[in-house]
């Protein structure tokens, strides 16, 4: 067991070390190691069991299966940050003859194209990826199985197709690419499609006794996309990191962000999980994480980042089945942000204030419903609710003298001043609603007009 110095408070320390003892015992685990990172660095690392004869560490690489789907996601947005195509394409428009018909590089992203979860047999896990040289192999003589745009169904295949993508446009392999636009940057040094020692041993462990089978571990081929990638605990961090702040190296905090937005309602009456693009999303006891757990033969592997919290965890076995690993690596971020919350960085005035945004503050009125309107930093604006529940966001400034919303219901629509000929404000348009200083302003803008009388009384 390694920690880090003193970056986290003893019993902080404690209570990481308990909780991935007990997942490595129970889960009855050949080894684990587990990492946690805050704002931006790895401050502890823990493992249990052995790797050729010693505890593993935090540059012990492991297999991390559908954790590469993130990867592989990072590099279709960079294409659509480069203009090069964009979400809403079909993806016969970029890679023609997959039958996969009119599914958008979005859809194939979000795990909502339709396709079928799994390749034809035989298992594609276990088995060499030469079984599959080509697509049409991958994808079989029925590749979608739901109509495009209805449902979240998680597939294997579509992530092989997104990888096929990436090397149609870029004219070169997905593994080269990866290296040269995600590794290199983020020094990923031990992250790659092939193990490189010190590395874990895949096992199976057998479910009525302590015994152990060695899991083969195959060079997936045109499914690598989908599932090969080996890492390390520290390279995770790092990952994890870049997935919370963005780097321009690789893609901006603005991109990163659209990959954690939730893109369709989850399955069912999981209400607790959802999928942005290429990244899972959870809520564990009232905490929003981003991430991704992944499984191949013989491993097991889970990334979690809360990111209104500054932490993220690590977590990685060398078992095919037994640790609830996505809940270890859930947990350990728990453990951190409740017994050490992130503290606030501390308020400051405006640098510069422009005096006419200034006299926009304060209350306004949809209707009845008042509203509270505040500056913020770089010319931009909250609006919030007063009174009990209502439609609030952020917005940001535009150069033409607009705002974009940022978030909640007014993402995306446009917030207007609205002047009279004399220049003084009339109201604000918001997607069409007006706010105006009084409710029910007479002579305002309201449409369909203020009754001339006024307020008044009623009588019984």
């Amino acid at each position: 067991m390694t920690s880090l110095g003193e970056e986290l408070l003893p019993g902080t320390q404690r209570a990481l070390t308990h909780r991935i003892a007990l997942a490595q015992t129970e889960g009855r685990a050949p080894s684990l190691v587990a990492a946690v990172a805050r704002e931006g660095r790895m401050v502890w690392v823990g493992s249990r069991g052995g790797v050729d004869g010693r505890e593993p560490d935090a540059e012990t690489q492991y297999r991390v299966g559908s954790i590469t789907k993130v990867f592989t996601a990072v590099l279709v947005l960079r294409l659509h940050d480069e203009g090069l195509l964009d979400l809403g394409d079909p993806l016969e428009k970029h890679l023609p003859g997959t039958g996969v018909g009119e599914a958008t590089i979005a859809q194939l992203l979000a795990h909502t194209a339709g396709l079928s979860a799994e390749s034809p047999a035989p298992w594609w896990e276990r088995t060499p990826g030469t079984v599959r040289p080509g697509l049409a192999d991958v994808l079989g003589e029925r590749p979608v199985v739901h109509p495009a745009g209805r449902r979240h169904h998680y597939s294997n295949t579509g992530y092989t197709v997104l990888g096929s993508l990436v090397e149609a446009v870029r004219g070169a392999p997905w593994e080269q690419t990866l290296r040269r636009e995600v590794l290199a940057p983020l020094a990923m040094d031990r992250t790659g499609p092939q193990p490189v020692a010190p590395h874990a041993r895949g096992w199976a462990v057998h479910p009525w006794a302590d015994v152990v089978l060695p899991e083969p571990m195959e060079d997936l081929g045109l499914m690598a996309p989908a599932g090969q990638l080996w890492s390390t605990a520290a390279d995770l961090c790092r990952f994890a990191t870049f997935l919370a702040e963005g780097d321009e190296r690789v893609l901006s905090a603005a991109s990163v962000a659209e990959l954690r937005t939730p893109s369709v309602p989850p399955e069912g009456d999981d209400w607790d999980g959802g999928y942005g693009l290429g990244v899972q999303l959870a809520r564990r006891a009232g905490r929003s994480l981003a991430g991704h757990t992944g499984s191949l033969p013989g491993f097991v592997a889970s990334l979690w980042l809360s990111v209104a919290d500054g932490v993220a965890a690590v977590a990685l076995a060398n078992a095919t089945s037994g640790p609830r690993i996505s809940a270890v690596a859930a947990d350990l971020v728990g453990i951190v942000a409740d017994a050490e919350p992130r503290i606030p960085e501390p308020w400051r005035p405006l640098t510069e204030v422009d005096q006419e945004l200034l006299s926009l503050t304060g209350p306004w009125y949809w209707g009845t419903s008042a509203f509270g309107l505040k500056l913020v930093a770089e010319r931009g604006l909250e609006l919030y609710p007063l009174l009990g529940a209502g439609r609030g966001s952020r917005f940001a400034a535009r150069p033409e003298g607009t705002w974009a919303g940022l978030d909640g219901y007014y993402a995306g629509e446009t917030l207007r001043v609205v002047r009279r000929p004399d220049g003084s404000v009339s109201h604000l348009d918001l997607g069409s609603f007006v706010f105006t200083r009084e409710p029910y302003e007479p002579g305002g803008a309201t449409p369909g007009g203020v009754d001339p009388e006024g307020w008044r009384g009623l009588r019984g």
